[in-house]
């Protein structure tokens, strides 16, 4: 709330200078870490590795939950639904970024640009409702366990991952196409390693202001409620299994949803510091490296996550392999 204010000031202020001088640009420079001129080859392996291991975590726990019948369940369902919308979020960022460390050109026309920003908050908005639809799901889980396979069955499963990516969409579409009205001037430099809302809307020529106020009370009215949703289903989760008696009851009811706990903790944690603390100073100098929690970190420790701390996929991929390893030792007896 503060950094909105603090931001919308800022903008105001912006706005009027830029309506006494404009120079319309059509590009900007993603300035990403430029800084560290002589670190690019290092930083480019860097991304590179964790861009390779996020696609494939992803891509590997998709295959296991469409493929293994005991993952057939709207857990699981959600999982799967989780890691695709991951591949895709981190599609959206790190190739582009790998390509401007790699070849030194960080140049992006502006419609690339809002492109990019769309893809990137319709993917994170949809994360949003998605981390929400898994929260309510362990809440019936642990909280109403005699009553979770009738009320969770595969219609409303579908039927949530469906309102799920809608919402995303038709948040960030609203919110894309009242900035496209608008023209960008320079200077055409961002200071960031993809085309994030605030950098982007701190070069429009005008309405600045009125975008920033849009956005927020858009957002907040849709995407403040899965937000909510999420917190609440996790009081009556902890305060559900405070009441087991049993230690190794508590244990067991708290496994169901730890995997999920730290994904929220990490996704929501860093948007927070991102987009709702004071706009300081020492804060927009970390901005970037905070940034990368939930744009490549969040992504890479979901698969991380479930597969580690998860027994089920973690037997399901071991099923995986005894399948295929009996088949390759035939195969070379047989030649």
């Amino acid at each position: 709330m503060f950094n909105v204010l603090s931001d919308l000031w800022q903008m105001h202020s912006m706005s009027s200078i830029r309506e006494k001088n404009q120079t319309i640009i059509t590009h900007f420079v993603l300035l990403g870490f430029s800084d560290l001129q002589d670190l690019q080859i290092f930083i480019f392996l860097i991304f590179l590795s964790i861009y390779l291991v996020t696609m494939a975590g992803n891509i590997l726990i998709v295959v296991l939950v469409i493929s293994d019948q005991h993952l057939h369940t709207p857990m699981y369902f959600f999982v799967g639904n989780l890691s695709c919308l991951e591949t895709c979020y981190s599609s959206t960022i790190l190739p582009r970024m790998l390509a401007s460390l790699l070849s030194g050109d960080r140049t992006i026309s502006a419609k690339g640009c809002m492109l990019q920003f769309w893809l990137f908050a319709f993917l994170a908005a949809t994360e949003c409702y998605l981390l929400a639809v898994m929260s309510y799901d362990r809440y019936l889980a642990v909280c109403k366990p005699l009553h979770y396979a009738a009320l969770m069955d595969n219609r409303l499963c579908v039927q949530l991952v469906l309102v799920s990516w809608l919402s995303g969409s038709l948040v960030v579409t609203t919110i894309t196409l009242t900035m496209a009205q608008f023209s960008f001037c320079a200077p055409y430099e961002i200071d960031h390693f993809f085309c994030d809302f605030m950098p982007l809307i701190q070069h429009l020529c005008s309405g600045a202001h009125f975008l920033l106020l849009s956005s927020f009370i858009t957002t907040s009215v849709f995407t403040f409620p899965p937000f909510l949703l999420t917190i609440a289903s996790y009081i009556y989760i902890i305060t559900a299994i405070l009441r087991i008696p049993s230690a190794t009851g508590r244990k067991k009811a708290f496994s169901t949803c730890s995997s999920h706990l730290s994904v929220v903790t990490i996704f929501y944690g860093a948007l927070i510091v991102v987009y709702m603390l004071p706009n300081t100073d020492t804060l927009s100098r970390m901005n970037k490296v905070f940034s990368l929690f939930y744009t490549v970190f969040t992504p890479l420790a979901n698969p991380l996550i479930y597969s580690l701390r998860n027994k089920e996929v973690s037997k399901s991929l071991k099923r995986a392999i005894d399948k295929c390893v009996p088949t390759q030792k035939l195969t070379i007896i047989s030649h």
